[in-house]
């Protein structure tokens, strides 16, 4: 008899950043003079080292140096506008100064600078996105954040019970149409429409500015148990024994055993419990959905602790829970801002989708980019997000560049759809016919900026899941050139160091180069693989 154990949670909210972009630049280390974007106020450096040593690397430097160069990079008193967001130091030697720009103490939304500097402390980089018109608005809100709140909530039509609590900042919103003071609301909820909302909110007028649905598809005793996936394959899996005065012990799907990390749960999506059985046996038909993403979020897990030395998503050993067995018949797996979420698929276009390894990487790593660059969720910066986490889906599913080729269903096999997408030949598979119309005419996903879809935001949020097909077959190229590893070492560092919310196809082929100069060196062949590999898509400076 199969029994189930409450999962107790203490869920964290999304921190999903947007802005829309006023400057975007990155400096080249290893080259010298100065190059101009018109639209920037921070300066894109080239050639050569741009700084002499600096008699240190931290935060007050930091705001001298962007102090010292006020005139380049547009940024006029800087410690009056600009908060340090995150001091970080990595393995190379080198320390990232993260600032975020503010007015009058409020976040402007997505604008961030970020100062790199050398193990010898040279300034060597430069990049980010500073709106300087954004610093002159009135910060004083006429609506209090508990009316901007209900406000958000009827327009995603939130229902009554929410899988976390509600957050509400006061920012300052860029868009294209000026800049507003804005609460920033999030709002998630696991329904049949599951939503991780981010609502933009006037904070003087109470209209709705923007909103987006950041859902980003696709005394106890640890014990080793054997379990058998949906796929028939077998695994060992980490369980917790419980010991139960009236029954026994009974065994839960939870992995206590990596020191440092708070636990890999896996849940039922329609109980909300922590699945258990009463034996460390694992091979019920029932459970295998349950066996294969817990088995799975280790692997995941590993893949990141052991190649990148990150902790978890949030590289702090936060736990790893994923819903399993969510909806009726849900053709989708998804990131909440919190946890992964796993559909059972209609066994004809998907089989239960926590069977695949690379869907499980794909969703988890959505969870990395939540707490690292951030990457807004629309258009460029919300393909990027689509991108990156498909790029680790086949750097930790190894086998190929497939994306999803283990739980396609019989039906869509039928049909030729062998996979979700492909990154070595995208135009393999057929947009939808609503996304048709926007591209080229040939009607398939595109692999070159050529076969573009300039789609509006309310279809696929303008394109994350189609247009992150052409920075997807940039890594195929780059991969296929210097391995796996290496790809996936150069694209974590672009990732974690480089990138900011909201960061373009151009900002990350900036990143991606200066990360491989970083690792590899200014002349080295991965370097020159990467160009190459953003060439061949058509993605330029």
């Amino acid at each position: 008899m199969n029994k189930k154990m409450l999962v107790s949670t203490v869920l964290s909210s999304a921190l999903i950043a947007s802005s829309f972009s006023a400057t975007n630049v990155l400096a080249d280390s290893s080259k010298a003079a100065k190059n101009w974007n018109d639209n920037a106020n921070v300066p894109v450096f080239v050639k050569e080292k741009i700084a002499k040593k600096r008699t240190a690397n931290n935060a007050e430097d930091a705001f001298n140096y962007l102090e010292e160069n006020t005139e380049e990079t547009g940024i006029k008193n800087p410690k009056g506008k600009m908060h340090v967001k995150q001091v970080q130091k990595d393995e190379l030697g080198m320390t990232h100064i993260r600032f975020n720009q503010t007015a009058n103490g409020v976040p402007v939304e997505g604008a961030e600078v970020i100062v790199h500097y050398s193990e010898d402390n040279e300034v060597v980089a430069v990049n980010g996105h500073h709106v300087p018109e954004a610093e002159v608005i009135d910060t004083t809100p006429e609506v209090s954040s508990v009316a901007a709140l209900q406000r958000a909530k009827e327009a995603v039509n939130a229902p009554a019970e929410l899988s976390a609590a509600p957050t509400s900042e006061l920012v300052v919103y860029p868009t294209r149409n000026g800049n507003y003071l804005a609460y920033k609301v999030n709002v998630n909820f696991l329904t049949e429409e599951p939503g991780n909302w981010f609502v933009f909110v006037d904070a003087n007028t109470g209209k709705v500015i923007d909103q987006y649905n950041a859902i980003m598809h696709t005394g106890d005793d640890h014990q080793q148990a054997v379990g058998t996936g949906v796929l028939g394959e077998s695994y060992k899996i980490h369980t917790t024994k419980v010991k139960n005065p009236k029954e026994g012990a009974i065994f839960s799907l939870t992995d206590t055993s990596h020191e440092g990390l708070d636990g890999i749960n896996t849940i039922d999506a329609k109980a909300w419990e922590i699945y258990t059985n009463d034996s460390a046996s694992w091979k019920a038909d029932e459970l295998k959905p349950a066996v294969d993403a817990h088995y799975n979020s280790e692997q995941v897990y590993e893949y990141y602790l052991d190649e990148h030395g990150r902790n978890s998503l949030d590289g702090k050993g936060m736990a790893i829970n994923s819903y399993v067995n969510f909806g009726n018949d849900y053709n989708n797996a998804f990131w909440t801002g919190h946890e992964m979420v796993y559909g059972n698929g209609d066994g004809s276009f998907f089989i239960p989708l926590s069977a695949g390894l690379d869907v499980a990487a794909h969703e988890m790593t959505h969870g990395v980019i939540t707490h690292s660059a951030n990457l807004k969720y629309k258009f460029q910066s919300g393909a990027l997000n689509e991108s990156f986490a498909d790029i680790f889906g086949v750097l930790i599913d190894e086998g190929d560049w497939e994306l999803g080729e283990d739980i396609m269903g019989p039906g869509a096999v039928a049909d030729g759809r062998t996979s979700l997408r492909s990154l070595s030949d995208p135009a393999k598979y057929p947009v939808g016919a609503t996304y048709a119309p926007y591209g080229d005419g040939e009607g398939n996903y595109p692999s070159h900026m050529d076969e573009y879809y300039e789609l509006p935001e309310e279809l696929d949020n303008g394109g994350v899941h189609i247009n992150s097909s052409i920075t997807n077959h940039a890594a195929y190229l780059i991969g296929e050139e210097i391995g796996k590893e290496k790809l996936g070492q150069i694209y974590y560092r672009a990732l974690t160091v480089y990138l900011t919310a909201t960061s373009n196809f151009s900002d990350a082929r900036k990143a991606i180069v200066q990360s491989a100069i970083d690792l590899y060196g200014t002349e080295s062949a991965e370097v020159t693989a990467v160009e190459n590999g953003f060439d061949g898509v058509g993605i330029y400076e």
